[in-house]
């Protein structure tokens, strides 16, 4: 199990370059998405490269974490919550997928995803077979999920938050400019 602990936040790092290096990009020459898919898209309206890296990074800290804590102090029930953030990830993998599907274009995110998915299902199944599958393992996988699913959230509010720190730091500076 201890060799495939530190796979998560390289694949997550590894998935997450695409995103970063090609977000801004995407959403910067495909504006029709946001008329198309207003609730999905309108958490990326306003989309700054650094609010987009500093939610990556929030979102890094869990995988990292649990992945560290469960190599240093290997035990079932951490293997467990690592499992159910794996398998989080790798449902964020067929999410991106189908999103690439849905509109029919290249995002930045689907061609790591395509190759991440096979190998994230492989690990999946290898690593299944070093828990001990009980009422408690299931629901520390179920604990993974969820954890992470709110860090999803988390990591929107900090993108947020940072762009519109910089929206705000934009405007400043435009009206400083006026003035001089």
């Amino acid at each position: 199990m201890r060799d495939y602990l530190l796979l998560l936040p390289i694949l997550f790092i590894f998935h997450d370059m695409e995103e970063i290096i090609g977000i801004e990009w995407f959403y910067s020459r495909n504006k029709w998405l946001f008329d198309r898919y207003p609730k999905i898209t309108k958490t990326y309206k306003g989309l700054t490269h650094m609010g987009f890296s500093a939610a990556v990074y929030e979102e890094f800290i869990p995988f990292f974490g649990v992945s560290l804590l469960a190599y240093y102090f290997p035990c079932q029930v951490l293997f467990a919550l690592w499992y159910g953030i794996f398998l989080a990830l790798t449902g964020h993998f067929v999410i991106h997928i189908g999103q690439a599907l849905a509109i029919r274009k290249y995002i930045p995110c689907i061609i790591t995803s395509l190759i991440c998915l096979p190998v994230n299902i492989l690990i999946l199944i290898k690593s299944a077979a070093f828990i001990e599958w009980n009422a408690l393992a299931i629901t520390l996988v179920i604990s993974g999920i969820l954890l992470m699913i709110v860090n999803f959230k988390v990591a929107h509010s900090v993108m947020h938050y940072v762009n519109k720190r910089i929206a705000g730091a934009a405007k400043k500076d435009s009206r400083t400019k006026k003035v001089q």
